[in-house]
C-alpha cells in the first residue's frame, strides 16, 4: 500500500521531468546524432538574391474590438520588408462593436481589405470565412495584439521555399516595458518553448505553430476547420497528415507583449489548453507511431505529456491521502511536506497576481496557476463544457 502511495505520489513529478527537461535532452541527443541533417528553422529557403519572383501573401489578422490596437498592428504590415503588390492584408472583423471596422476602412487606400463577419463566432471561424476569400499564395495569419518586425515575413516565406515544409512559425519574443514587473516568469517559459521547437525543427519539424504568426500554404489553409478547435495548432498537424513538415523559423520574430497579470494569464491557458485537447482528441490517429513515427512520438511529448502532469495532481493527492492515513511515519511526514508544497505555491501565486513576487517565487507562482488552470482546462474538456466565444487576451 505505501509503495503504491508512493508511486501516485511521484507520478506529477516524473511527469514533469520528462515532458520540460528528458524531453529536451533527448531532442537535442537525436539532433546530434543526425549532425543537424533536416536543420530548417533560420536556414530553410534562399537569400534574397538567389529568389527570382516571390510568391503572392495573403495576411490574414481576425480582430474583435481591436480600435486602440489595430491601426499600429496595421502601419507594422504594411511596413513589411516584402513587395508591395505581392502582399494583401485582410482584417476579419468578428462583429467587432467599436471602431475597430472603420479604422480599417480608413487603410483601404493602402491596399487593407476589411471583412466583417455576423454573428460573432470566434477566432476560428473568423479564419475560416476568410480563407475561401484569400489570394495569395501563402496565408499568413497574425493577430492585432503583436509586433511584427519589418524583416520578419522573408525568412518565413523562405522557408516554405522548400517543397517538404507546409507551415513555417514565427518565433515568439515575449516582451514587456523595462520597468514593468508582471508575470515576468510568462518570458521565461516563452523563451524555454522557441528552443524546445528549434530542436524540433533540426529533427523534421514541430508539432505546434505559433498562434501570432505563421505562414502556411494556401491549400492546406482553405479547408474549413472546427470553430472550437485551435487552428494554429492543428496547422502543423494537417500539414504532416498531408506530407509536409512545419519547421520554426528564427529569424522570424514577433515581439508578443507579456499578459498584465497573472489572471489574464490564467484565463488565456484555460482556453488554450481545454482548445489544445479537444484539437488533440480530434487528430488522435496522428499519435499512432506505427504510422507516424517519431512525429508521434514527439506530439506526445510536447504536448500530451505536459498536458498530463496537472492531471496527475489529483492521483497524487489520493497517494498523499493513503499515506497519511495507513502510511509509516516516515511516509506521513512526506506527505505533510508535500501538502506543505501545495500551500506555498498558492501563497506564491496570490504574491505574484498582486506583482509582490520576484525571482523563484515569481516562477513557483507561474507554475503553480499553470497548474491550476491545467486541471480547469481538463475539466472543461472531459464535460464537453460550452466553450465561450474567443475573446481576444488583452496585452499591454
Amino acid at each position: 500500500m505505501i509503495v503504491l502511495g508512493l508511486a501516485l505520489v511521484a507520478l506529477p513529478p516524473a511527469l514533469f521531468v520528462y515532458a520540460y527537461l528528458g524531453y529536451p535532452v533527448l531532442l537535442r541527443l537525436l539532433a546530434a546524432a543526425r549532425n543537424g541533417a533536416e536543420s530548417a528553422g533560420g536556414e530553410a529557403g534562399t537569400r534574397d538574391d538567389e529568389v527570382h519572383e516571390w510568391p503572392t501573401v495573403s495576411i490574414s489578422l481576425p480582430a474583435h474590438n481591436e480600435e486602440s490596437r489595430l491601426a499600429r498592428t496595421l502601419e507594422d504590415l504594411l511596413a513589411l520588408d516584402y513587395p508591395a503588390d505581392r502582399l494583401k492584408i485582410v482584417v476579419v472583423s468578428d462583429a467587432s462593436t467599436d471602431r475597430t471596422d472603420a479604422i480599417a476602412q480608413a487603410f483601404s487606400d493602402r491596399g487593407v481589405r476589411l471583412l466583417r463577419m455576423e454573428p460573432r463566432g470566434g477566432k476560428v471561424a473568423a479564419e475560416n470565412y476568410a480563407a475561401g476569400r484569400l489570394t495569395g499564395e501563402i496565408v499568413v495569419n497574425t493577430d492585432a495584439t503583436i509586433r511584427v518586425p519589418p524583416g520578419s515575413l522573408k525568412p518565413l516565406v523562405r522557408a516554405l521555399d522548400d517543397p517538404t515544409v507546409g507551415v513555417a512559425s514565427g518565433r515568439d519574443v515575449s516582451v514587456a516595458s523595462v520597468e514593468d514587473e508582471a508575470n515576468r516568469a510568462e518570458s521565461g517559459y516563452v523563451g524555454y518553448e522557441m528552443r524546445v521547437r528549434a530542436l524540433e525543427t533540426r529533427l523534421g519539424g514541430i508539432v505546434g505553430a505559433s498562434g501570432c504568426l505563421y505562414a502556411i500554404r494556401r491549400e492546406l489553409h482553405a479547408p474549413p476547420f472546427p470553430a472550437h478547435l485551435s487552428r494554429d495548432f492543428a496547422a502543423c498537424l494537417n500539414a504532416r497528415e498531408n506530407g509536409y513538415r512545419a519547421v520554426s523559423v528564427d529569424e522570424a520574430v514577433c515581439f508578443v507583449p507579456r499578459t498584465g497579470s497573472l489572471q489574464r494569464e490564467y484565463r488565456r491557458k484555460v482556453r488554450t489548453m481545454s482548445r489544445g485537447l479537444a484539437t488533440l482528441a480530434y487528430k488522435r490517429r496522428l499519435l499512432n507511431p506505427f504510422r507516424y513515427g517519431l512525429f508521434a512520438w514527439m506530439l506526445a511529448s510536447h504536448k500530451l505529456a505536459r498536458w498530463l502532469v496537472p492531471l496527475s495532481l489529483p492521483v497524487a493527492g489520493a497517494g498523499l491521502l493513503g499515506l497519511a492515513v495507513g502510511g509509516s511515519a516516515a511516509a506521513r511526514v512526506a506527505a505533510a511536506l508535500a501538502s506543505l508544497g501545495v500551500v506555498v505555491g498558492a501563497v506564491a501565486m496570490r504574491l505574484a497576481e498582486q506583482g509582490r513576487a520576484r525571482g523563484i517565487v515569481a516562477a513557483l507562482g507561474y507554475a503553480f496557476a499553470a497548474n491550476v488552470a491545467g486541471l480547469a482546462a481538463w475539466g472543461r474538456f472531459l464535460t464537453r463544457g460550452s466553450e465561450a466565444v474567443w475573446e481576444p487576451t488583452r496585452r499591454d
